[in-house]
């Protein structure tokens, strides 16, 4: 009995506008095609196994990749790019190196993986980051071709113990799987603006709000978020996605009380033209598990019994009634 080779696809879902739930049905679309999905919500990517996929459905890995992107745009009007070959490495190398709307596809025969790899410049392998690559430079070492003809014992007098692992790589051998998980729960919220909005103040009460409707819902369902991530949508429609606490992934604490989350000031929107913020709240967990840092500062204990008093407010009156009260208290309580 032989056995089919592997072949593993990356998806990135090009999104203008984030809504809630939407990446949970970009995920069902996926599963109609195979139950062996890996999601990446926080890049709006997913990997595929499409192993077995291929023969159930009867294609090609390219064939099939087109119908997987087909689905998506029509039912759902999202717009993708893929890359797909052999193994994880070279799915995610493909798709990081294909324009929005297309796929590239890598063969299983060695010759195009070769094609496909060796130009590619050492930067783009799992694992080598600045540091690495400026190391390789010095020795005249600059793309994945190179890496490949250096002799091993001269990457491990270089790079060490991880030079076998990156020789590996560099030859288009990778042996990790795609792992199937359901994507963690998270929330979101977004404030379009009517007209693309220059004012950063008003960027900064529509964050605000954002952060104190966000805080409500989670408190509201018992859950705390691990990471928060605030995408911006500018004027000509394209958008970044940015960590409202720069230099880290996730917030310092899981927590229910997004209240420290920094302006847009600090994240460089001060002469953006922008259409919409939208925050999403990651990686959910049950409220159980929440730590409450002790410390002398008493504005965090403040700002905790405002966020009751607004909470019991949305309740009575309804959401909006305290978005712009949410932003002159913030305000008071940032003077005092």
């Amino acid at each position: 009995m032989t056995h089919s080779p592997r072949t593993i696809m990356r998806i990135h879902f090009h999104v203008a506008e984030p809504a809630e739930g939407l990446y949970d049905q970009l995920l069902t679309v996926l599963d109609t095609i195979t139950p062996r999905i890996e999601p990446h919500p926080a890049d709006w990517s997913a990997d595929l196994d499409l192993t077995g996929a291929l023969r159930y459905w009867a294609r090609d890995p390219a064939a099939l990749v087109g119908v997987i992107r087909l689905r998506v745009l029509a039912l759902h009007g999202v717009q993708s790019s893929a890359g797909a070959g052999p193994n994880l490495m070279i799915a995610a190398m493909a798709a990081a190196s294909t324009p929005p709307g297309t796929a590239t596809v890598i063969g299983h025969n060695p010759y195009d993986v070769a094609a496909f790899l060796r130009p590619q410049p050492a930067a783009a392998l799992p694992g080598i980051g600045p540091a690495t690559v400026r190391t390789l430079a010095r020795y005249g070492i600059h793309t994945v071709g190179d890496i490949a003809d250096t002799p091993l014992a001269t990457l491990q007098r270089i790079l060490g113990t991880s030079a076998r692992q990156v020789r590996e790589r560099a030859h288009g051998n990778d042996e990790r799987h795609v792992t199937p998980a359901a994507a963690p729960r998270s929330i979101s919220t977004t404030h379009p603006y009517d007209r693309d909005e220059l004012d950063p103040t008003r960027h900064h009460a529509a964050l605000l709000g954002l952060t104190g409707e966000l805080g409500h819902r989670l408190r509201e369902q018992h859950s705390i978020t691990q990471a928060l991530t605030l995408t911006v949508t500018y004027a000509d429609r394209t958008s970044t996605t940015r960590n409202p606490h720069p230099g880290r992934t996730d917030r310092p604490h899981p927590s229910a009380h997004p209240h420290r989350t920094r302006t847009p000031h600090a994240l460089g929107l001060q002469r953006a033209r922008v259409r919409t913020l939208s925050l999403r709240a990651e990686r959910l967990l049950p409220a159980e598990q929440a730590v409450h840092q002790l410390a002398l500062d008493t504005r965090d204990d403040k700002a905790r019994v405002l966020e009751a008093i607004l909470d019991r407010a949305r309740i009575r009156y309804g959401p909006g009634i305290t978005t712009t009260a949410t932003t002159s208290i913030r305000s008071s309580t940032r003077r005092r």
